[in-house]
């Protein structure tokens, strides 16, 4: 048996490190780590040696995904401080004294809404897996979904698939199902699948169907497993979960838990990053073609500091028209979809790349950093730099 160096804590990561999800929470967890220093990890990539042996580790503290019931009932079986992870299923008890870090469904659910109205969709649809206690969090996504379209009003309407799970045995069957269920939806029309593995199996219902993608079909997965995103035929947009600061929040809140500055019972919810956006819901479903090429417009040039009048004058309309069309079919004006796009240029360039802030404001098409600041703190609560430190 190894002893034990004074001062060092050893800790056992419980995960799945054959899913790109679970390693960024891993990356996350490394993150904090390198930070404070003077932690030993124990993780293994074989299923059966993933759980230390009780009798042999003389560990400080576990961190495991709960929503696996084995590994919970594992665990529970260590007299160390631990620290649960997951989408609160399987293992997961909502008594229990372990501290707990959640992602947000029905944040991920809203944002895909928003994302798919935005490109004008009013026709919406849910993917997700059968109901069970493991997948407790596809049914979250669903309702919030569906609550979300709801309150857009009685023009939207939206639809629910949930079928079987993809087992090799049971993969034709599925497709079957799924490829009548798109074939029958009005198109043109937006739709999430509960994630990304789920969203592939739409993608290939609708090449079956003959469905086009976005034109007829929009879709948006969750996770942004960036490899099999861009596999995607076409390349998927997904719910970046900020998988990594689940990791991060994890590990701090384990960290505090062993040092006795935290309760038991603690729970974290994680809001999701944001959205990759890529082929898959690249369209406009829209037939006011005014406003088609005002909104590709603004998105082409947002970053160039553009106005409303620099809109108005490109489509030819006074702005009262074309500011009650864009209130009519998107629910904002001119200006506000011109702030969102440079928004949303804003949030992709602080999380992919290292360029200084006076760069991403340039770029964006904001005036300076100081407007942009205020931007962020309006619509995401904190300033650039913080949005950027919690997204890596």
């Amino acid at each position: 048996m190894a002893l034990k160096r004074k001062g060092l804590r050893h800790v056992a990561i419980v995960m799945n490190t054959n899913k790109a999800y679970d390693r960024q929470i891993i990356a996350g967890i490394a993150r904090y780590v390198h930070a404070i220093g003077r932690w030993s990890l124990y993780i293994e990539d074989d299923p059966l040696a993933r759980i230390p042996q009780t009798r042999q580790w003389r560990g400080d503290g576990i961190i495991a995904d709960l929503d696996d019931l084995e590994v919970a009932r594992a665990v529970g079986r260590f007299s160390v401080p631990i620290v649960g992870l997951g989408g609160g299923a399987g293992g997961y008890d909502d008594s229990s004294e372990i501290p707990y870090v959640a992602t947000d469904d029905v944040r991920i659910a809203e944002m895909a809404v928003d994302h798919l109205r935005d490109r004008g969709f009013r026709r919406f649809a849910y993917c997700g897996l059968p109901s069970t206690s493991v997948n407790v969090w596809s049914e979250r996504r669903r309702e919030a979904f569906e609550h979300r379209v709801a309150a857009l009003g009685e023009a939207s309407e939206c639809e629910s698939f949930l079928g079987r799970r993809a087992t090799m045995r049971d993969w034709e069957r599925l497709q079957k199902e799924l490829t009548k269920w798109i074939d029958g939806l009005v198109k043109p029309v937006g739709l999430m699948a509960c994630n990304d593995a789920r969203a592939r199996h739409v993608l290939e219902a609708c090449r079956r169907c003959g469905a086009r993608v976005p034109e007829d079909v929009a879709v948006i997965g969750v996770d942004n497993d960036e490899l099999m995103c861009e596999l995607a035929d076409p390349p998927l947009t997904s719910v970046i979960q900020g998988a990594e600061k689940i990791g991060y929040a994890a590990a701090e809140l384990l960290d505090a838990f062993m040092s006795g500055r935290r309760r038991r019972g603690s729970r974290v919810v994680v809001n999701p990053l944001g959205i990759m956006t890529r082929r898959s819901t690249d369209t406009l479903a829209l037939e006011d073609q005014d406003l088609v090429n005002a909104v590709r417009y603004i998105r082409d040039f947002a970053g160039e500091r553009i106005g409303p009048a620099d809109v108005v004058g490109h489509v030819g309309l006074s702005r009262s028209t074309l500011d009650k069309r864009f209130k009519r079919l998107l629910g904002h004006t001119i200006a506000e979809e011109i702030g969102r796009c440079q928004f949303a240029r804003a949030c992709s360039l602080l999380t992919s790349t290292d360029l200084p802030l006076k760069i991403v404001a340039r770029q964006a098409g904001f005036n300076n950093v100081q407007y942009m600041t205020t931007i962020f703190r309006q619509r995401a609560g904190k300033s650039p730099s913080k949005f950027r430190s919690e997204g890596h």
